[in-house]
């Protein structure tokens, strides 16, 4: 619009003309057409990343549900599969796949500054865990955390992947929205408990994705239920039925139910994940083996 430029110029020869000692004024402009998008670009200018097939991200609402152990263990659960399968850990402030991957090595860069993943049990593996010690929190606002999911996504040598799991923050803010702004996701895995409290912000994250056009591939309820090991007994801790309730109302799939149980928790801690194991002989491994067959069937 021809009449922008001319009516920026009007008011700043008239702001400038009211600070004393100055005379005359003659600004100058540079109009330019704007950039075409990138190769590749979507509608409003995501870009997917080169040779990547899928981008799931995997979200919860609120924190605390196990969605970093989920997380893991699709991304090994597609692997063993034979896809290639990469994993980027977008929770900046509480990021834990260094752990659960059992490894605290360091990222290498290319000349051109792109970031070497790490692989380990057959996923590219990149986290802020990888970049920092134990003991170094990241303390930075949102245009920071912006920047570092944009590079974490765009500069990192994801090669040929089947599969880019993205391990989202809780809640629905600034990293989310950088996510779904920056790159075209092919859907979400939602994860959640079985109580009421853990649903409503499920519900809020299934929200926020339906807004920014991302699809739901299903919902995943952790913490389902404990077995006791000693009787066989089955307890349900934090209610029945409610990932299932919910996906029925949402219209989605319920991907799977994983109970609470130890050797999940001791293979998180030692970077083991427990998908690694025979799912022949590992009730929780089949489980996130079938999740993972439900999540590329489901897959729009």
């Amino acid at each position: 619009d021809a009449s922008v430029p001319e009516q920026v110029h009007r008011e700043v020869t008239a702001a400038l003309s009211q600070i004393e000692g100055i005379g005359s004024t003659k600004i100058d402009f540079d109009i330019q057409e704007p950039a075409a998008a990138p190769s590749g670009a979507g509608a409003i200018g995501k870009a997917v990343i080169p040779g990547v097939k899928n981008i799931i991200a995997v979200a919860s609402g609120k924190g605390g549900v196990g969605k970093s152990t989920v997380s893991a263990n699709l991304a090994v659960a597609l692997a063993s599969t034979g896809a290639s399968v990469g994993l980027c850990d977008c929770d900046l402030y509480g990021p834990s796949m260094a752990l659960m991957f059992g490894t605290d090595e360091r990222p290498l860069a290319t000349e051109d500054n792109e970031i070497i993943p790490l692989i380990r049990h057959g996923v590219k593996l990149i986290s802020m865990g990888f970049l920092l010690s134990d003991a170094s929190p990241v303390i930075v606002r949102g245009p920071m955390a912006t920047r570092y999911t944009q590079q974490f996504l765009q500069q990192v040598m994801w090669g040929d992947l089947d599969y880019l799991i993205l391990d989202l923050p809780p809640g629905t803010g600034d990293i989310q929205l950088t996510v779904v702004q920056t790159v075209t996701v092919a859907g979400a895995v939602i994860v959640t408990t079985p109580q009421e409290v853990a649903l409503i912000d499920a519900r809020k994250a299934v929200s926020m994705f339906a807004k920014v056009n991302v699809p739901i591939i299903g919902i995943v309820e952790n913490m389902s239920y404990f077995r006791c090991p000693d009787t066989g007994k089955r307890y349900d801790i934090f209610g029945n039925g409610g990932g299932q309730r919910e996906a029925k109302r949402l219209g989605v799939p319920l991907l799977g139910q994983i109970p609470i149980d130890i050797a999940t928790r001791e293979g998180g801690d030692n970077g083991m994940p427990i998908a690694l194991q025979s799912t022949d002989s590992n009730e929780i491994s089949a489980s996130f083996a079938s999740i993972a067959r439900n999540v590329v069937a489901n897959l729009r």
